[in-house]
């Protein structure tokens, strides 16, 4: 099943030095445009299955790995809220979420797959800090799993907008319901895209083998 982790982080008042570091550790969205993040081909077809299947509010974070076929091949959602987002924090939640649902592949030379972010906040869907440090964790997250860097999307009570891409639109959105009727079963960590797998075929107590053994004689 998908997890719903609330992670409440305290943080105390922040020296200039930590200040500094944590400031260090967020991407501005010139940063983000110019990093060749790959596009998404539909990505209103991945918020509104991710959506529908996580039904994110505020201050969740949806990470999916999709298949370069652009099918979701896992995903999670999580809680995480502070008063001073930094991309170090961000980056240890990505990462634990993706080795719960999703083996790495850091043994393959070139990256296959590609992980994306869906964050849900209130507030005006313009760039944030919390946006900039999600962006970084999203980025080393993904090095250090083996993955791409998919796209950035937030999801606020106006629709949703890709990072960096200038695409957006106003369904789903927080608090919208789903555009798809859910499965009955839950909700799995790994997924085909949310097609649910297929039973297994009946071979009538052993027939069809039998035919295939006698086709081979």
């Amino acid at each position: 099943m998908t997890f719903g982790i609330t992670a409440p982080l305290t943080t105390s008042q922040p020296s200039s030095a930590t200040s500094a570091a944590r400031l260090g550790r967020m991407l501005e969205p010139s940063e983000w445009a110019s990093a060749a993040i790959p596009l998404l081909s539909n990505p209103r077809e991945i918020v509104t299955g991710l959506h529908d299947r996580h039904l994110p509010g505020p201050s969740t974070a949806v990470v999916a790995v999709l298949d370069p076929e652009e099918r979701v091949t896992a995903s999670a959602s999580f809680v995480l809220r502070t008063d001073a987002p930094d991309g170090w924090d961000f980056r240890n939640a990505l990462l634990t979420q993706l080795r719960r649902v999703i083996p790495h592949d850091l043994r393959l030379r070139v990256p296959v797959r590609t992980a994306v972010l869906l964050y849900c906040r209130d507030g005006e869907p313009l760039w944030t800090e919390a946006d900039g440090a999600w962006m970084w964790g999203l980025r080393d997250a993904c090095t250090l799993h083996g993955l791409r860097c998919g796209a950035y999307i937030t999801l606020t009570r106006d629709g949703w907008q890709v990072f960096g891409e200038g695409r957006g639109g106003r369904r789903p959105y927080i608090g919208s319901r789903p555009e798809r009727p859910q499965p009955s079963e839950p909700t799995h960590e790994r997924h085909g895209g949310g097609v649910p797998a297929r039973p297994p075929r009946r071979t009538g107590g052993g027939a069809v083998e039998a035919r295939r053994r006698t086709a081979a004689r």
